[in-house]
C-alpha cells in the first residue's frame, strides 16, 4: 500500500459551550482540565445573538486541542459511548464528531459535587501524510480530491484501530 494513503489522527478536540461567562464557565474550565490534564482555552463569540444575550467578544465556552498523547483518553471517551458511533458522526472530510451526555459516563471520572453535570463534544480530525502542503505559509498548494479522507475511509480506520462499530 502507498505510504501516502495511510490515515492518522491529527488532533483530538474537546469542547464545552456554556453560552455565558461566569461561574458556570469556570466549572466547565475545571472539568476539561480534569478530563485531559491540560489547560483549556476559553472561546469567545464573534456574532451578536440578542435572544441569548450574546455579544461579540463575550467568553462563552472552553476547549482543549490535543495533538500528542491522546490515545488513552480517546479510548476512554469511546468506552463512554460503548464503542458504538452513528454513521452521521462521520463527515466527508475526515472528521468524526460525537457528544458525551454527562462527564460521569467517562471511565475513571468520578462525580464532583462542585461541578454540575456537563456534557461535551469530541471531535477527531483525521489526515494523511502530505496535508502540511496545504497548511504551510510559503507556497501553500491545494490537495487533490483523491487525497482527502472520505466517510468510508474514516469508518474503516475507526473499525480497524479502535474496534468501533458503526450503526
Amino acid at each position: 500500500m502507498n505510504a501516502m494513503k495511510n490515515v492518522k489522527i491529527e488532533k483530538l478536540t474537546l469542547n464545552i459551550g456554556v453560552g455565558e461567562p461566569g461561574d458556570k464557565l469556570e466549572k466547565a474550565f475545571a472539568l476539561l482540565k480534569e478530563v485531559t490534564s491540560r489547560k483549556p482555552v476559553k472561546t469567545i463569540s464573534y456574532k451578536r445573538i440578542p435572544k441569548w444575550n450574546v455579544r461579540p467578544g463575550l467568553t462563552i465556552g472552553v476547549k482543549v486541542t490535543m495533538r500528542k498523547n491522546f490515545d488513552e483518553l480517546l479510548k476512554r471517551l469511546l468506552m463512554a459511548k460503548d464503542y458504538v458511533l452513528k454513521k452521521s458522526c462521520f463527515d466527508n472530510y475526515g472528521n468524526i464528531s460525537f457528544g458525551i451526555d454527562e462527564y460521569v459516563h467517562v471511565p475513571e471520572l468520578k462525580y464532583d459535587p462542585k461541578i454540575p453535570m456537563f456534557g461535551f463534544n469530541v471531535t477527531i480530525t483525521l489526515e494523511r501524510p502530505g496535508y502540511s502542503v496545504k497548511r504551510r505559509r510559503l507556497s501553500a498548494a491545494h490537495l487533490p480530491r483523491k487525497h482527502f479522507i472520505n466517510q468510508e475511509e474514516a469508518v474503516k480506520f475507526m473499525k480497524e484501530k479502535y474496534e468501533v462499530s458503526v450503526e
